[in-house]
């Protein structure tokens, strides 16, 4: 879920001094928003990677620390270059945050045409491969620009880091950073971490072979990277083998350790970034919060149950098949209809791309479907909103009956997460065993193939009819496996580290 969370406390701190640690993101922790009068309006940046790392703060040795972002629209571009080199302190919650005013054509290229329609569809393992991808003369001009993104990068990082600095660059956006600061500054302690799943070797070779190379020499820069879980390490390290021709250490249990590769190391490592149980119980009982939970149950009626979904409408969250198990549901059992709704939370993402647009509107033609071959005149099976609203969310967590978390491929999905801990009667989880989220939770929910719909019905049906007793038992396991890690353990775990690599 993209959750509004809690930036740390202003610090004091020189605002234009060195850096012990510096964090690397696409997106910062602040956003500016243009007004009709040229003024320019703050607000918190959004997104679960956001969360995690605004922990920074809330470490001792965060408050010197400074955050390189991206400006990701006009708003932001403009806020950038009437900064100068960092942004206001007030603005970003006493976090120092350089954001880079990189020009919007180079941004487009590298965010919507590599990051985004390239990479994240390799590891996500989307394209359909008849007809995509194609890596042609627009390509390859888009990834000339994804160099010049990542070079802004490390630029900035390079000015900004102070001597044996420790550096964490995050996800699919920067693969090139950790190489191009090597060469830059190669007193600094640097760790790449990625938030998507790693393609296996035979799918990620479908990247041109230099590029397939030039990504994983980028990440191998670093001292080390790191992943959600052992599954896309070990994918990781099977793609340098097959790719580079690299050396895979592996530790007594067999287990991918390091990757050896042109006369350096890179270690490996895990850390399944874990919903913020004391934030999210918190905020989840504030009137607001209340507010909506009565306005869900009155749209809902009395004494039916839901089943409920929460996800962004990218292409991997596999919500229309989601969809279509729920009418199964209500073809194969016939007793649930008028008895359990679907609530359906699908926000909005990556509207600029067509095929996300597109993704959109199919979601909404099969809720409409289904609403119109069951509904009656007092239910509406499926509830489906488009407007992202943090607060209605949590009150949906906290009712549901069953949650349906059955993307195609996740790199973790904290929406599994966040449900079990928020819950108050206790919520049965369906789950994709795609999700990284699988590797902690499995035990505890009911497992499915994300692309069988049948079973995923069948699953849903199961998970209805769980005695309570269960329910509860189960639910109260799987909130403890989904806080072990909460995103301020997350980020020290991986800063502790790098800093036990130097030592």
């Amino acid at each position: 879920m993209v959750a509004e969370h809690p930036l740390p406390t202003p610090v004091a701190a020189d605002p234009v001094a060195a850096a012990p640690i510096v964090v690397a993101s696409n997106r910062g922790p602040v956003s500016y928003a243009l007004r009709e009068d040229g003024s320019l309006v703050a607000g918190r940046g959004g997104g679960g990677l956001v969360s995690g790392l605004s922990e920074i703060g809330r470490d001792p040795r965060g408050a010197a620390a400074v955050w390189v972002c991206a400006a990701l629209g006009e708003g932001d571009r403009l806020a950038a270059s009437r900064a100068g080199r960092r942004l206001d302190p007030a603005d970003t919650g006493g976090l120092r945050v350089r954001m880079l005013d990189i020009p919007a054509g180079t941004f487009s290229a590298a965010y919507n045409g590599v990051a985004n329609s390239v990479l994240w569809f390799a590891h996500h393992m989307l394209w359909q491969t008849p007809l995509e991808p194609v890596f042609d003369k627009e390509f390859r001009s888009q990834w000339a620009d994804y160099e010049t993104y990542n070079t802004a990068f490390a630029d900035a990082i390079a000015e900004e880091a102070a001597e044996g600095a420790v550096v964490l660059v995050q996800d699919y956006h920067l693969t090139l950073v950790p190489a191009l600061l090597r060469a830059r500054r190669p007193d600094l302690r640097v760790g790449h971490f990625s938030h998507t799943p790693w393609a296996p070797p035979d799918y990620y070779r479908l990247l041109p072979d230099d590029i397939a190379e030039q990504v994983l020499r980028g990440v191998l820069g670093g001292d080390r990277a790191a992943f959600l879980t052992r599954r896309w390490a070990e994918a990781f390290a099977a793609c340098c083998a097959d790719v580079l021709g690299a050396e895979v250490v592996r530790e007594e249990h067999g287990g991918a350790a390091a990757v050896r590769f042109a006369g350096r190391t890179t270690l490996l490592g895990v850390h399944a970034l874990g919903a913020d149980a004391d934030f999210l119980r918190e905020r989840a009982h504030r009137p607001d919060v209340e507010e909506r939970l009565t306005a869900l149950r009155e749209q809902i009626g009395p004494g039916r149950r839901t089943i409920l979904r929460v996800d962004r409408t990218e292409l991997s969250k596999n919500i229309v098949r989601g969809l279509h198990a729920y009418r199964r549901l209500l073809e194969d059992h016939p007793h649930w209809r008028g008895r359990v709704t679907h609530l359906a939370f699908a926000y909005p993402s990556r509207q600029d791309l067509a095929v996300y647009r597109d993704y959109t509107a199919e979601v909404k033609r099969v809720a409409d479907a289904v609403n119109a071959e069951f509904g009656t005149a007092d239910w509406q099976p499926v509830i489906l909103h488009v407007k992202d609203d943090f607060a209605r969310s949590l009150a949906a967590y906290r009712m549901a009956d069953v949650a349906l978390v059955n993307p195609i491929r996740d790199g973790m999905n904290l929406v599994a997460k966040e449900v079990p801990a928020v819950s108050d009667h206790g919520c049965v989880l369906v789950l994709s065993r795609e999700a990284g989220a699988a590797a902690e939770l499995a035990g505890e929910a009911i497992v499915v193939n994300p692309y069988d719909v049948e079973a995923t019905a069948r699953a849903l049906h199961v998970a209805l009819l769980m005695d309570p007793a269960e329910r509860a038992e189960r639910a109260e396991r799987l909130a403890t496996a989904a806080t072990r890690l909460p995103p301020a353990r997350w980020f020290t775990e991986q800063l502790h580290a790098l800093e036990g690599d130097a030592t």
